[in-house]
């Protein structure tokens, strides 16, 4: 009875062990696109989404995350994360970053399309770069027009 015991705890504790949900490091040059099927490489404009199960996506532009939102069940999603144009490789909440859309910036899939941890990081680029700046919210709505 005591080895039982043992048992289902290590059951239980493997369980919640394996449901972390938490973001993954970008493999750059070797993870692949979830959407467009293409090596990540660009450490400035890449994007991951997080279920609340622990299954993680990766993605090579904040673009191609919204596109795969279109067949994906977004109830299912707990983090959208995009990386922070000014500090590479850094991950940031999508749903609070500011987006710009800069024809002087290019994205990997055309969209011009950067985030930004703060607003006033986006505002200085803006002004550097031209542009316009965006919510997550109204980011969705002007990609999905």
């Amino acid at each position: 009875m005591q080895t039982l015991k043992h048992y289902l705890i290590a059951a239980l504790l493997l369980i919640l062990f394996s449901c972390n949900v938490s973001p993954k490091a970008i493999e750059y040059g070797s993870d692949g696109c979830h959407f467009c099927k293409m090596t990540i490489v660009d450490k400035v404009h890449a994007a991951e989404i997080v279920t609340k199960k622990g299954k993680v996506y990766k993605f090579d532009a904040t673009e191609c995350m919204v596109n795969f939102m279109d067949d994906f069940d977004t109830n299912e999603i707990e983090l959208y994360l995009s990386n922070n144009y000014t500090e590479p490789e850094a991950l940031i909440d999508a749903t609070q970053a500011t987006f710009l859309i800069s024809e002087n910036i290019p994205s990997p899939m055309g969209a011009f399309l950067s985030a930004f941890k703060n607003k006033a990081d986006a505002e200085k680029m803006q002004a550097d770069k031209g542009g316009e700046l965006h919510t997550w919210n109204e980011l969705l709505a002007h990609l999905n027009n």
